[in-house]
């Protein structure tokens, strides 16, 4: 009979939990990448049902979490694009909103002109 080595087994144990605690981190963050939420260590500890001391003393998951955060924070929200295509926008608008204005004060001047004629021609009429 072979003799057991509870150090060996400790090890290996060990080893076979922190490979699920990084499949699970990896399985939540790319449910979060697809859920369009925020990654940080609440969301991923939640996601993953691992306590935020886990993913704070692990230091590759910790590095990862904090890398995908900062990424996420430079890249603009939509809120933020729809600011900017607005602004861009509105110039735009504010020339075609200008061409129409022009466009109409022309026309009501000739529909004035025109009733000033069918004034005159029901004038000399009676």
């Amino acid at each position: 009979m072979s003799k057991y080595d509870r150090k060996k087994h400790l090890e290996e144990l060990h080893a076979k939990r922190k490979a699920n605690t990084q499949t699970k981190v990896d399985v939540a963050i790319q449910m979060l990448i697809k859920m369009n939420k925020s990654i940080n260590f609440n969301s991923v500890s939640q996601e993953a049902g691992i306590t935020k001391a886990t993913l704070y003393n692990n230091a590759d998951i910790r590095e990862r979490i904090e890398s995908l955060r900062l990424q996420q924070s430079q890249v603009p929200t939509p809120a933020q694009v729809k600011r900017q295509m607005d602004e861009t926008n509105k110039d735009s608008i504010i020339a075609s909103l200008k061409r129409k204005i022009k466009k109409l004060e022309e026309e009501n001047k000739q529909l004035k002109e025109q009733v000033k004629i069918s004034y005159a021609d029901i004038y000399k009429n009676i």
